[in-house]
Formats: C-alpha cells, sequence, structure tokens
C-alpha cells in the first residue's frame, strides 16, 4: 500500500474523501444523474454560447501577466502557411492551404481553472514545517512542476497531477443554475456574502441541489465585451458583484451547499480589492476554500447576458451546462467555450 501524502489535511477539507489519488473533487458529484437531470431541462433545444471572444478583454489590463491571443501562420521551412499555394513546389496543383497557430495565456478570458491553479502552504506532514501543497496533498516540484530550468523538455511547467485535462475526460456535462445577480442588485459593485446571495435565491426562486453547477451573472463581462477590447480599469472596478471570500458563512453554504462548481462572468469570482486584515492568511480566500480544500473548480469571465434574459421571460433558472476545458495534458487552466441548452 502506498504510503499517504498527508499526515493531516486542512480543517474543513475533504482530502481523501474522494480516495487518496482523487483528482477531480467535487467533480465527482458530476455523475450520470447530473447528466440526465440537466439534459430533463432541454425543453426548446435552444443553444447559448457562454464564451466571450476569446481575444477579450483585450491588452493586459485585467492580469498584466496574461497575454491575449496571438495567432501566426504554421511554418514548413520558409514556407508560411497561410494562403499558400501547393503549386509553389508542384506546379501541377491547385490546392491553396491556409494553417494557423496560436499563442495565448490560458487563462486570458473565458476559462476554467485548474485545482492546480491556487495551492497553499500547509503542513500535511504535521512536522511543524508548512509545505506548497494543492488539493488532496499534491506537492509543488513534485506533482506540479516548474521545468523551466531543466533543458530538453517539451514544456517549461506541467501539471503531472490536477491537470485541467482531469476535467476534460471527466466531461463537465451536467445540470446547472443561474444565479442572475444583476436582477437582484444590478450593475454596480455589490460585495455578495452568504447573507445577500440567500436574499438573492429566494427572490429568483431559486433551488440548488448536491452535484449542481452554480452559474453567477454579475455583468460584468457585459461591461468588459462593450468596451471592445480597451477595457477601462476605473469603469470595471465599480461594476458586478463579487462574492466575499472572507465570509465563513458564504464558505460553510458552499461546503454544505454539495455544489460541484462555481461559474462567474466576473474576473476571479470574489473580490480581489479587499483590505488584507491582520493576522490574514490567504488573498484570496474563496479560491483557497474552493481549489485547496474542497476540489472545487472556478469558472471565470463567462457571457450570461443572452441566457440569462432568455431564462427569466420562461421563469426558469436550470439549463443543461456543456463545459469541457481543452484536454491539454499538465495545464492549470483552459479556455473554454460553454454551451448552455435549453
Amino acid at each position: 500500500m502506498n504510503q499517504p501524502r498527508w499526515k493531516q489535511r486542512p480543517k474543513g477539507s475533504n482530502w481523501g474523501d474522494f480516495g487518496p489519488d482523487d483528482q477531480l473533487g467535487r467533480v465527482n458529484l458530476i455523475g450520470p444523474e447530473q447528466v440526465l437531470k440537466g439534459v430533463k431541462e432541454v425543453l426548446e433545444g435552444v443553444t447559448f454560447c457562454l464564451s466571450l471572444p476569446l481575444d477579450i478583454p483585450g491588452g493586459k489590463v485585467l492580469n498584466p501577466r496574461r497575454s491575449p491571443p496571438k495567432l501566426s501562420p504554421t511554418l514548413l521551412g520558409d514556407d508560411q502557411y497561410i494562403n499558400f499555394s501547393l503549386a509553389t513546389h508542384s506546379p501541377e496543383l491547385q490546392d491553396v492551404i491556409s494553417d494557423d497557430q496560436v499563442q495565448l495565456s490560458l487563462q486570458y478570458s473565458t476559462q476554467w481553472d485548474s485545482l492546480a491553479h491556487v495551492g497553499a502552504l500547509f503542513d500535511g506532514d504535521n512536522d511543524g514545517q508548512p509545505e506548497r501543497r494543492y488539493y488532496n496533498g499534491y506537492l509543488a516540484d513534485q506533482d506540479v512542476l516548474n521545468l523551466s530550468q531543466q533543458p530538453h523538455q517539451q514544456h517549461d511547467s506541467y501539471a503531472q497531477r490536477l491537470g485541467v485535462e482531469n476535467m476534460a475526460m471527466h466531461g463537465m456535462q451536467g445540470r446547472a443554475v443561474l444565479v442572475d445577480l444583476v436582477r437582484v442588485f444590478g450593475m454596480g459593485r455589490t460585495l455578495v456574502g452568504h447573507a445577500a446571495l440567500m436574499v438573492a435565491l429566494e427572490q429568483l426562486n431559486v433551488v440548488i441541489e448536491r452535484g449542481d453547477m452554480l452559474v453567477l451573472r454579475t455583468g460584468f463581462a457585459e461591461a468588459l465585451l462593450d468596451m471592445q477590447g480597451k477595457p477601462q480599469p476605473d469603469v470595471l472596478k465599480n461594476t458586478g458583484a463579487v462574492l466575499d471570500g472572507s465570509d465563513q458563512a458564504l464558505l460553510k453554504w458552499i461546503t454544505d451547499s454539495g455544489i460541484s462548481a462555481i461559474c462567474a462572468d466576473n474576473y476571479a469570482v470574489e473580490n480581489m480589492d479587499r483590505e488584507l486584515e491582520p493576522g490574514c492568511c490567504s488573498k484570496l480566500p474563496l479560491h483557497h476554500h474552493c481549489l485547496f480544500k474542497l476540489g472545487l473548480p472556478l469558472a471565470e469571465l463567462w457571457y450570461l447576458k443572452d441566457l440569462a434574459q432568455w431564462l427569466h421571460s420562461r421563469e426558469r433558472n436550470r439549463f443543461l451546462l456543456t463545459a469541457p476545458p481543452l484536454r491539454l495534458p499538465g495545464a492549470i487552466g483552459s479556455p473554454v467555450t460553454p454551451v448552455a441548452s435549453v
């Protein structure tokens, strides 16, 4: 029997509950029953694309680390394969070929966070020395690798465990529930803790059950799209609801509700502008709770306006969500083109 990866787990975590080598976390709750529940919500055969164009937001204003996509032709020798005539080398051929490639940050636009996205310093060995760990105790440098200093590697980084391909292989299809925070709180910046979320659920007549994917419309992505690739930070800072990750009651509700994922149309899902209180231990407490403790994936910058308006017109809030990330082994995040079927 393999030695356990950790001797103690974080308080309030579910490490080991889905097995010692689990890499899916709460995604395990999205099983056949959830798919069938989602399929039952397809009443009219209408579909909605929930992705922004992947060159939105534009520039590096939202995150200076992340670059927008750059398309270029594929190359063979000196030949650039865009409008390339094969007659260049074989005069009898009539084919004209265009073939491209892209360089982009995987979490630049509409995206999923994998469980390797946010970890924490935690003493899983119970020896008084915290280690850099991720969900289910997986270790930095052993399971999530920086290969940039090692020659002859295909990649410079690689999540050997918890990579986004695990979510892709599982499918990420099931019933989702939309909570239209714009309809309750408007388009302005609103800090949503447990009490405010409960008000919204009651006002919108939303019922959330174990295994559901929670989808939050805040209006942020809509405002961003209207800026046409030129984000205005001062405007965006005051746009859209954000979850209050410092609210312990909200974090407890996330645990107790049994939701399998949180998908939002804003940047980061939670409030990134909060003042850090004395003794605070996490810049991103909701990410810490969801990704690190529960293995509950987060999605950001989805486009939800059209779906939300359609559902509201029919007094509905549930739908079939199909949102697999790229099956890109070792990736820590992924662009996604979610599809809502109603």
